[in-house]
């Protein structure tokens, strides 16, 4: 008998997780969320909700892993994020539900999901649906759109901040566990700070924006939105990695912490904020983080806002005019008409002063990039001020330029951010901080932001947190093919040295698989063929890089490490079989796998591979 648990209560990844292993059925609780949102969702914060078909699909394939694997736990190991509601917003693709960028004229239905959309659904995790957002991502204020403009969860008559305006309200009403936006300007940031949320923003290139359709092509993030500094870090776990599908792909693990004891923080040189109580916000963030930091040093921001005036000032504003070009020049009417005002200052920069503009910012790169050599985190407002409705209508265009005061700049200098909660100004509305790193400490960050987190709410931190973590280490990618993928009797020499299931996948259909004769444990061999090759199921492991020799020396053989072919023609290491190893083996190339082979025997796996179902819901829930 499955344990009752009311699924509104469940709002964090902790929560879930705790349900799930005290006995709460996934689909029982699935199902009562949809009803929920069904029946009452924020209002103008959704543009697509999943259908009840498709989640019955999707409850039926994680129930169908669930039924394969006695240990629960094992099982939400294997796939971190089992049956977790999620939203994405609505310029990211996701198979069968149609992008629309908030401009009906433009919207498609795509085939396949973005990368991030996959890897979440691969950890197990639901898709709800798509969130409303300002139309093509231009905007931080979330009222730019056809489907309505969101309010903040905290006050009714102010905005949601956008543009991902819809996965913020979405998550702070907890109508699913977490969302993903995207940011250019501060999408990822405004929002959470306007809706009491943490809004992660990675360093550009850390997490792959393949199947995301461009604001700017060469500053755009995926951005998390989640209630905790934990919650966000797991998802950005899950969701990072390189991506040969995305030109723009460049992961480097970082710093797991800050080097000192306590973080050099930086804060803006003499700020006032006028607006909405800020200012008392702004001086319990600075009397909360002195006793936190080893120094807190103030400096002049004006560099930084030399830098942001580029974004929308400057030529960057023709790379959103390129995603858009065809319809702004032939249906000019279909989009709105702040947006369109925006997009079309993009005529006015011809190719001199593009480069002009980039050499300008590769000099402040430069300069600005000095700042760490002293520093480990920048502190600021995440927004100047909360406007309401009222005052973006008299002043679409100025009051949206003086939401990007703290964020327009971080993306432009390639830099990593965290919005976080700093409580409720005396008018009852939302005050938030950012914390600002270097390229790729987007790890120690999270680290960081965790004791903020604490001293902030007067709460300890959790030193265990049931999540994966971001990487912190360079790694290898090597494709399992037997006993040492998930729950498999040799996966332990992987978990071992610190390895991270990166991905489940298949081989190109150039191999076959043989169970070796005499092995023990039972294993089998891959081999390339030049003919009948059939793709392979496989597991694709972070493996550190430190730890390569050790893992190697275990391999007996006829096995070895060679190079194997990806269904997506990328190339990684990988298990291969000597053809002298294939005396007296029996060819299971019909199976598509081991664990296929293994489900016809009687050594079942404990914890199994995605079944079809699993799969095919992915591309389609």
């Amino acid at each position: 008998m499955s344990l009752a648990v009311d699924e509104a209560r469940l709002i964090d990844l902790r929560a879930w997780r705790a349900a799930l292993l005290a006995g709460a059925d996934v689909g029982a609780l699935l199902r009562a969320r949809h009803a929920r949102l069904a029946a009452d969702r924020a209002p103008a914060a959704w543009i697509h909700l999943a259908d009840l078909p498709a989640l019955a699909e999707r409850i039926d394939a994680l129930n169908a892993l669930s039924r394969q694997s006695a240990d629960r736990a094992a099982l939400i190991a294997a796939y971190p994020l089992f049956g977790m509601p999620f939203a994405v917003k609505d310029n990211i693709d996701a198979a069968g539900m149609p992008t629309t960028a908030a401009c009906p004229a433009f919207a498609k239905t795509p085939e396949q999901s973005a990368t991030v959309v996959q890897k979440l659904l691969d950890a197990g995790a639901v898709l709800f649906g798509k969130t409303n957002l300002d139309q093509f991502a231009t905007g931080l204020v979330g009222a730019r759109s056809p489907f309505g403009a969101p309010s903040s969860v905290c006050s009714p008559p102010h905005v949601s901040g956008g543009s991902s305006s819809g996965s913020a309200v979405a998550v702070a009403r907890g109508e699913v566990l977490f969302a993903l936006g995207t940011d250019t300007a501060g999408s990822g940031r405004i929002p959470a700070g306007f809706n009491g949320l943490v809004g992660l923003k990675p360093t550009p290139g850390r997490v792959s924006t393949a199947g995301v359709l461009p604001a700017c092509r060469t500053l755009d993030c995926v951005s998390i939105f989640a209630h905790t500094v934990d919650d966000a870090a797991a998802v950005l776990a899950v969701i990072e990695g390189a991506d040969t599908a995305d030109e723009y792909s460049a992961f480097l693990p970082g710093r797991a912490r800050f080097e000192g004891v306590r973080p050099r923080v930086l804060v803006p040189e003499g700020l006032a904020l006028a607006h909405d109580g800020y200012g008392a916000g702004w001086a319990r963030a600075l009397e909360t983080i002195t006793p936190l930091a080893d120094s807190v040093t103030p400096i002049d921001l004006e560099p930084l806002y030399q830098v942001a005036r580029l974004l929308y000032e400057g030529p960057w504003v023709a790379e959103r005019y390129s995603v858009v070009r065809t319809l702004i020049e032939s249906q000019p009417e279909a989009m709105d008409p702040t947006v369109a005002a925006v997009i079309g200052r993009a005529r006015q920069f011809d190719a001199v002063a593009t480069f002009q503009a980039q050499y300008q910012l590769q000099r402040a790169r430069q300069a600005l990039n000095a700042l760490w050599a002293d520093a480990d985190i920048l502190m600021v407002p995440t927004a100047p001020r909360h406007p309401s409705h009222a005052a973006l209508a008299a002043d679409p265009i100025g009051v949206n330029a003086e939401l990007g005061q703290f964020t327009n700049f971080v993306n432009l200098l390639g830099w990593c951010a965290l919005a976080v909660p700093g409580g409720l100004s005396a008018t009852g509305l939302p005050f938030g901080v950012t914390f600002i790193a270097r390229a790729n400490d987007d790890a120690a960050l999270a680290h960081w932001a965790r004791t903020w987190e604490a001293a902030f709410t007067q709460r300890a931190p959790d030193e265990s947190p049931p999540h994966p973590a971001p990487a912190v280490e360079a790694t290898m990618p090597i494709a399992a093919v037997g006993a040492h993928m998930s729950g498999l009797p040799l996966n332990r020499q992987l978990t071992e040295r610190r390895a991270v299931l990166r991905e489940r996948t298949q081989t190109a259909p150039r191999y076959r698989l043989y169970a070796l004769a005499g092995a023990a444990p039972a294993r089998p061999g891959m081999v390339r063929v030049d003919e009948h090759g059939v793709a392979l199921d496989v597991e694709v492991w972070n493996v550190p890089v430190t730890e390569v020799g050790s893992f190697l020396a275990l391999i007996p053989s006829p096995l070895g490490l060679g190079t194997v072919e990806l269904a997506n023609g990328e190339r990684v290491h990988g298990f291969l079989c000597e053809a002298a190893g294939l005396h007296g083996a029996t060819d299971i190339s019909a199976f598509g796998g081991w664990r296929g082979y293994l489900a016809t025997r009687s050594a079942a796996p404990t914890v199994p591979n995605p079944s079809p179902g699993l799969a095919q819901t992915a591309r389609v829930s």
